[in-house]
């Protein structure tokens, strides 16, 4: 199975560039959006769609065109969970978790701090509620965590660590977290399959960030630690473009 995770920055907009073409490159068995900006029930995520996928969708319900998360998948899942324990999050359309035979798939758009940390505390809120929903997942199946999970860890996967500390994504209480779902028992693929690749996964649009290759390294698969040995690959696709960040890839075989 191949599942592809990309924060697209807003569908309508990616759908105007290569989006269709690079889908059919990365070919992805499921394929997780993140920040799809969609403004209505049920829409459809993609006037591209090929035969055979099933659509998932959650948008923000307190501000339209805002946050989201969509999935297409042609492995049918068993159940299909939007937000948290008890749909926390899913007024901001955060989370999608789908059920499959072998594992849960959590899906996720992770809570920006914000300019000057405002929500700094609703972040941390997050970590917290998320860490727990988790722990009643994995009592049943190993799980898959990806998505824009909106923090550089370590100080290798940024370009400036130390003009950056204690910005957005690389706060001490952002990357404690991160440190504590870690001691939970789930595995960075990425990192632990490339211990000291310097790879990014989202730029920003200003001072020419990409063509300079200054990037943040945010976009993530977490995986429960029984999975590690189906685990056949972890790809950054940073020459695929269309928004600030670029796609990543998973491919895992349990059969």
């Amino acid at each position: 199975m191949r599942i592809v995770s990309w924060n697209v920055n807003g569908i309508r907009a990616i759908v105007k560039k290569d989006f269709a073409e690079s889908i059919d490159f990365l070919n992805p068995d499921v394929l997780v959006i993140e920040e799809s900006k969609l403004s209505e029930e049920g829409e459809l995520a993609f006037p591209y769609s090929r035969e055979g996928y099933e659509y998932y969708g959650t948008i923000s319900k307190l501000r339209k065109g805002y946050s989201g998360v969509s999935i297409l998948t042609r492995v049918k899942p068993l159940s299909v969970h939007y937000g948290l324990n008890e749909g926390k999050y899913d007024e901001e359309g955060r989370v999608i978790t789908l059920e499959f035979n072998d594992f849960y798939l959590v899906g996720a758009y992770v809570p920006n701090s914000g300019d000057g940390l405002k929500r700094l505390d609703f972040r941390m809120g997050y970590e917290d509620d998320l860490r727990d929903y988790l722990k009643i997942l994995s009592k049943r199946k190993p799980i898959v965590y990806t998505g824009d999970l909106n923090v550089a860890y370590q100080e290798i996967d940024l370009k400036n660590p130390d003009s950056n500390h204690m910005n957005p994504g690389f706060t001490d209480e952002e990357r404690g977290k991160f440190g504590e779902l870690l001691k939970e028992g789930y595995i960075d693929i990425f990192r632990y399959l490339y211990p000291d690749d310097i790879r990014y996964t989202w730029w920003s649009y200003r001072f020419h960030a990409r063509e300079n290759n200054v990037g943040w390294r945010i976009d993530y698969f977490l995986c429960s630690k029984e999975l590690l040995q189906y685990v056949q690959g972890n790809e950054i696709h940073d020459g695929i473009f269309g928004s600030d960040h670029c796609p990543i890839s998973l491919d895992i075989n349990l059969k």
